[in-house]
């Protein structure tokens, strides 16, 4: 995502990249409430700055957790690019589920603050062990929780326009599904799918065009609608 950002930022847009807590370096090292928090914080730092339209965007996981904070924040569209990671499908179920009882057992015996041995999950790499509190991974990793995407996908809010980006030459899995995630999206006149020609990995330098188009378009709707309102 820093080539996108990079990219954006020379185009004149105000861009926070954040160091998210599923990333290599903090290991879920936070819960998701503290994750939007963190986003919060973010996009109230841009309003400061100027911006009078704001959006959230991710990439893979990112794309997933963006469109679970739009669901619940004050966001002028979200980006999700390639996302992925549902929580809820058969494989994470199948290759994480041992950890997810874990977690949850720990919990439930007042454990959730001690760090303990987990494992996650990437379809280029498989599983993987990472570190966490039991109360941290748990947020993340439960199948009903904030990381499941036909929840995520149906709680977003109908005002709120999603690009969502589907690479031609994705994962095998994300294919299957892009259009069934999609159409789980309310329905709203700015939302798109957009596919380009890339792999999972370069989808937001291949999408950096249309994102700038489609932002333009979805800050052009909202500032006319709210100059409609105020007249």
């Amino acid at each position: 995502m820093s080539g996108l950002a990079s990219s954006l930022e020379q185009r004149g847009y105000l861009v926070a990249n954040l160091e998210i807590p599923w990333s290599a370096k903090r290991q879920y090292d936070a819960g998701v409430d503290v994750a939007e928090k963190e986003v919060d914080a973010a996009l109230d730092a841009l309003r400061a700055k100027g911006s009078r339209s704001v959006f959230v965007a991710g990439h893979s996981q990112g794309g997933l957790f963006a469109i679970h904070y739009g669901g619940r924040h004050r966001v002028d569209g979200v980006i999700a690019i390639a996302p992925g990671g549902n929580v809820a499908n058969f494989v994470f179920r199948r290759e994480l589920g041992q950890y997810v009882e874990q977690a949850r057992k720990l919990v439930a015996e007042g454990k959730g603050n001690e760090k303990t041995r987990f494992g996650d999950y990437e379809g280029s790499k498989g599983a993987f062990p990472v570190t966490a509190t039991s109360a941290a991974y748990l947020s993340w990793f439960d199948p009903e929780g904030a990381m499941n995407q036909e929840r995520a996908s149906r709680a977003m809010s109908p005002q709120v326009p999603v690009l969502f980006i589907a690479p031609k030459n994705d994962y095998p899995g994300l294919r299957n599904v892009k259009q069934t995630m999609f159409d789980a999206l309310p329905k709203n006149p700015l939302t798109r799918m957009y596919e380009p020609d890339s792999s999972h990995f370069d989808a937001p330098s291949a999408s950096r065009d249309e994102i700038v188009r489609w932002t333009a378009e979805v800050a052009g709707a909202s500032n006319t609608a709210s100059g409609n309102a105020h007249k």
